[in-house]
């Protein structure tokens, strides 16, 4: 087996678990999708083409409702600002990669295939191509393939909302966040990101609390001296 098949396997590897522990999101994303007069198609592609996850799920609330259209595109932009600050930490690492592939990866740049590149980055791997496109692969490929098991499934349900399975979003970010419990200064951002976020929300409302999140614990982090990880 080539060095490259061997990198894109491994990649693919370690998204598989991860990948798996997503799946109800997609499947809810699907069945939300069909209960928001979306067919099973348009479900599917929507989540082929803007792969987006959480996005996803907020354009879901504003389509098809009477607002302006440039105030749902500011409010999508306002849930994915933090794929600025991903795609700065993650382009610095592939840099020397080629147009055509640094595009790719931008795509697939959604929370799990940050935090596990990150992790792998820390631990000392090399992100190469094979492995990154494999782990991406890992978690593509599966999510498109719920949204169309939950778009068909969820014609069966009435309700989605009322099973409750929208608390599993919050817990997933939680579960990314704790991840990096071990880099410098990560409690009094993390405890900065989200006072500031509670505030907006009681303030202004969502989805601008994602965007003002953010920048707190990104500013706290700025002006904060490097310290040793615990």
């Amino acid at each position: 087996m080539s060095s490259a098949n061997s990198e894109f396997l491994a990649g693919l590897k370690a998204g598989m678990p991860i990948a798996l522990s997503v799946a109800p999101f997609g499947l809810l994303f699907g069945a939300l999708a069909v209960d928001n007069g979306m067919s099973i198609g348009e479900a599917v592609a929507m989540s082929g083409l803007v792969f987006a996850g959480a996005s996803q799920m907020v354009g879901l609330e504003l389509f098809g409702q009477r607002i302006a259209p440039w105030l749902i595109v500011l409010s999508i932009f306002a849930v994915n600002f933090r794929h600025v600050l991903y795609s700065a930490a993650i382009g610095r690492r592939i840099a020397h990669w080629s147009g055509a592939q640094q595009a790719l990866a931008f795509f697939l740049l959604t929370d799990p295939q940050f935090a596990v590149a990150e992790a792998g980055a820390d631990a000392g791997r090399r992100l190469t191509p094979p492995w990154y496109f494999g782990l991406g692969a890992a978690f593509y490929f599966p999510w498109v393939a719920e949204t169309g098991i939950g778009a068909w499934f969820g014609r069966l349900i009435e309700n989605p909302k009322g099973l409750g399975l929208d608390f599993l979003l919050p817990i997933y970010f939680l579960g990314l966040v704790m991840g990096f419990r071990r880099r410098a200064n990560w409690l009094p951002v993390v405890v900065a990101s989200a006072a500031a976020a509670a505030a907006a929300v009681a303030s202004i409302g969502s989805p601008w609390h994602v965007t003002l999140g953010a920048i707190a614990g990104v500013a706290l982090a700025a002006a904060l001296p490097p310290a040793r990880a615990q």
